[in-house]
Parts: structure tokens; C-alpha cells; sequence
């Protein structure tokens, strides 16, 4: 078979193809925003729902079961629709949650919200990773899918930081109507430039979700659920981190989430040309490294400067993990694909509130925020652990 036989009836032409890739993007560059723009202005909020920041935290869990609750539920009931109508409602239902988030005035309607606009998160990356795979020959699959998750990352350099800035000016809820504007935005560019593409006849949910029965799809999830949630327990904190830790004033807070964005694009440049080259090494350096880092953040906090550094080495880490252990899934998940990718969404999340709710816990209990970075590298140690042992006989 040719390169051009492996390619399907609905790929774009070449010069179209970009166009596609960065329509799917913008979806994934809001759902970037909403994700990781509540840790940074987990200040205001709390203000204005009166809360305490560790009380106020726990909205980031709702986000987070959300994702874990809808990514294979919706997966599984939508798996015979035209996926490229599915991503544009996903997209849509994701801006419909962030109305609804701006316009909550206490604490529950604030984390029912959440919960809603989660919902759609892990669906969508996993309908239009599979949309932009099959758009590519298959050892061009990592960087297609990295492509994907490009807006996410891109999302932390520029849209976390500006409405990050935005929400300090104009009040928080200004933030969420600003991501309502770029899902339509996002949804409008899938109509316009994304190839239709059926869904699958014969799937049904039965099918889709016996995936979850396979040892080695249980595994990669359990990776991302223990090991990710290092990741989080040191992000979800990262505002007052800066500021009674490091001691840099409350406005340098979006100039941290710009250096953990750019990371992030630096991790998902490298995720995908590393996951054509080799996805369980890439996982295990990963976590490797993951683990020396946030240690070295217990003792280097102080420093504004080398906690910028560290942040910037989160990021990178952080997208490098989420790529390559996606595509791991979306391997072992055999024909339910797309569930595996969604399913990478709904492990990552669960990883989100764990760290955000463990982090919690050592922050309330007295031992300052460095502590949850210490708790991270714990998480991160136990998804490599588990990760290795998982997978040592299919190696």
C-alpha cells in the first residue's frame, strides 16, 4: 500500500489539511482556557463567592469529574455519529458551560457549572483526535494528534495569561464570556474547514465500552489517573505559590502561567515526533523527570526566578505525558479508538482533582504551598511505578 491508498476518501487536500488541524485546534484552545484560567484566578473567585481558596479549589475537581463522567459516556453514546458534527456540538457545549459559570452567583451554582462544562472536554479530544489521525499516512499519527493538542498548550501561553489579566481588570466572570465567544469561533472553523467524516454504523455502546475490560487500556488509565495528578497538585496552587512563597507581587502571576504555557508548546512540539519514535520510553522519561522536578520545587520555591524555570519544566513535562500516554490508549483500545482517547481525558482529570484536592488537604493542614509539589512528585513516582510494572510483558 502506497501512502496515498493509505489516506481516506475525506482527506484534505494538502494545503487544506493545515487549515483542518488548526480548526480542530481552536476547540482544544478553549477548552485549554477554561481548564487552566480558573487555578490562576482561584484568588478572585474565592473573593467573590466568598470562600477560602481551599474551599474554592474544589470547583477545579468539578471541572475535572465532569471530564471524567462525560468523556466516556458521551463517547460511547455518540460513536455512530458524523464525527465532525459531534466536535461541534462537543465545541458548543463547552461554551454553553462557561455561560453558565459567569453568570453563577455562589459557591454550589459555581461548581455545578464547572461540572457542566467539563462534560464535553475528554469527548471532544477524543473525537478530533481521531478525526485529525485519520486525516494523515499512520507514522504521521503522533504529530496529528499533537497538532490537536497544540491549542491546548498554545491556550496557556496566550489565552490563560490574558484572561488571567482580563479577570483581574474586569472581574473573573469577564473570563468564561470570553470563552463562550471562542468556542463559537472554534465551531464555526470545524464547519468551515474540517472534511465530513462518518461515524461509525456499527458501533454500539456495549462495543465502545468494552474497552474498559482490557488490561492494557486499565493500566495506561491508571498511569494518567496516579501519575498526572503530580502535575496538578503543584499547578492548581500556582498564584499563591508565586506570591507568599516567592514573593513576587499578584500581577507577575500571568507572566508563571505564560512560562508554563510556553512549556507546554515546547511538550507538545516534542511529544509527538517522541511518540513516533517510541511512546513507552517517552511516558517513562517523562515521569522520570517529572518526579526530580517537582522535588527540586520544595527547596527552590523561594526563588522567583528558579520557580519560573520549574513551572516552565511542568509544562513541558506535562504535554509530553498527556500526548504520548493519548496515543497509548487510543492504541490499546483496539477498534474503540475514540473512546480510548476520551478516556485519556477522563484519567488526566481524575488526576487534576486528586492533585488539586490532595494539595488542598497539606495546604489546610499547615504545611504551606510548597508542600503540594512534594505531594506531586509521591503521584508522579506512583504513575511511573504503575506504568512499568503495567507494561513490562507487552514489552
Amino acid at each position: 500500500m502506497t501512502s496515498s491508498d493509505a489516506l481516506p476518501e475525506t482527506t484534505p487536500r494538502a494545503h487544506h489539511l493545515g487549515w483542518a488541524l488548526l480548526a480542530l485546534a481552536m476547540g482544544g484552545f478553549a477548552i485549554g482556557t477554561t481548564e487552566f484560567m480558573t487555578m490562576g484566578l482561584l484568588s478572585q473567585i474565592a473573593d467573590g463567592i466568598d470562600e477560602s481558596i481551599p474551599t474554592t479549589g474544589h470547583i477545579i475537581t468539578a471541572y475535572a469529574a465532569g471530564v471524567v463522567v462525560g468523556a466516556p459516556l458521551l463517547v460511547a453514546l455518540a460513536a455512530r455519529l458524523p464525527r465532525r458534527g459531534l466536535a461541534v456540538a462537543l465545541v458548543l457545549a463547552l461554551g454553553v458551560g462557561n455561560a453558565l459559570t459567569a453568570l453563577a452567583s455562589s459557591y454550589a451554582p459555581v461548581m455545578l457549572a464547572r461540572f457542566v462544562a467539563g462534560l464535553p472536554h475528554g469527548a471532544y479530544f477524543g473525537v478530533a483526535s481521531l478525526i485529525a489521525a485519520s486525516l494523515v499516512v499512520p507514522e504521521r499519527r503522533g504529530r496529528a494528534v499533537s497538532s490537536v493538542m497544540l491549542g491546548l498548550s498554545v491556550a496557556t501561553v496566550a489565552g490563560v495569561p490574558a484572561s488571567t489579566w482580563l479577570g483581574q481588570g474586569l472581574g473573573w466572570r469577564s473570563a468564561y464570556w470570553v470563552v463562550l465567544a471562542v468556542s463559537a469561533l472554534a465551531a464555526l472553523l470545524i464547519v468551515a474547514f474540517v472534511p465530513a467524516t462518518p461515524g461509525n454504523p456499527r458501533a454500539t455502546v456495549r462495543q465502545e465500552l468494552s474497552a474498559l475490560a482490557c488490561p492494557h487500556v486499565l493500566i495506561a488509565a491508571a498511569t494518567g489517573m496516579i501519575g498526572f495528578g503530580g502535575v496538578f497538585a503543584m499547578y492548581s496552587y500556582v498564584a499563591p505559590l508565586v506570591t507568599d512563597e516567592a514573593g513576587a507581587p499578584e500581577r507577575a502571576v500571568p507572566l508563571f502561567l505564560l512560562s508554563f504555557g510556553v512549556g507546554s508548546v515546547v511538550g507538545t512540539w516534542a511529544a509527538g515526533r517522541m511518540a513516533d519514535w517510541d511512546v513507552w520510553r517517552s511516558v517513562v522519561i517523562g515521569f522520570a523527570v517529572s518526579v526530580v522536578t517537582l522535588l527540586l520545587v520544595v527547596p527552590l520555591a523561594g526563588s522567583a526566578w528558579a520557580l519560573g524555570g520549574l513551572v516552565f519544566v511542568v509544562g513541558l513535562l506535562g504535554s509530553l505525558l498527556a500526548i504520548n500516554l493519548q496515543i497509548r490508549l487510543m492504541q490499546e483500545a483496539g477498534d474503540a479508538e475514540m473512546l480510548g482517547a476520551a478516556l485519556n481525558h477522563s484519567a488526566l482529570n481524575v488526576a487534576n482533582g486528586l492533585g488539586a484536592w490532595l494539595g488542598s488537604i497539606v495546604i489546610a493542614a499547615g504545611q504551606g504551598y510548597r508542600a503540594p509539589s512534594l505531594v506531586g512528585a509521591g503521584l508522579a513516582l506512583g504513575g511511573l511505578l504503575i506504568f512499568v510494572a503495567g507494561t513490562r510483558q507487552s514489552r
